[in-house]
């Protein structure tokens, strides 16, 4: 599995974040209208996630500056991160082929991924619908 990139730059593997409970959500692009529903309504949550001793990453094909952007532009908490040649979408089985107004490409499916603080699969959640979501995965951290 490739290195992701933070929307600040800094290089980060999925296993420096083990050890604690860690939600991993892929997301289609940044700053289209499910997408930032989905950005607003974890980073509302943030704080919530945090007490329950949970961490937050969003991952798509984004670049870091456009990553940037969109956190600033939404005033989100989340942390994102890009997965510039995509293997992190490959390896989660998120990249996948999507047809839209009668026409067939690939792209991210909207998923989310719970670990463990040991960084077990506790649950995932495929072709997400973004309302309650959040709220949601935070109920399944908190069981």
């Amino acid at each position: 599995m490739g290195e992701l990139i933070l929307a600040d730059g800094t290089p980060l593997s999925l296993q420096d974040r083990a050890g604690q409970p860690l939600v991993v959500y892929f997301y289609p692009k940044a700053d289209t209208t499910g997408c930032t529903r989905e950005a607003q309504d974890f980073s509302a949550l943030a704080d919530d996630f945090a007490q329950a001793g949970a961490t937050i990453l969003a991952i798509s094909r984004d670049t870091p500056k456009k990553l940037t952007c969109f956190a600033e532009k939404h005033a989100l908490t989340v942390s994102l991160a890009s997965d510039p040649d995509g293997s992190v979408c490959e390896a989660f089985g998120v990249w996948v082929e999507k047809q839209m107004y009668g026409r067939t490409y690939m792209g991210i499916e909207r998923a989310t991924f719970l670990f463990g603080a040991t960084g077990r699969l506790v649950r995932e959640w495929r072709k997400v619908k973004v309302a309650g979501h959040a709220a949601d995965v935070l109920a399944t951290v908190r069981s």
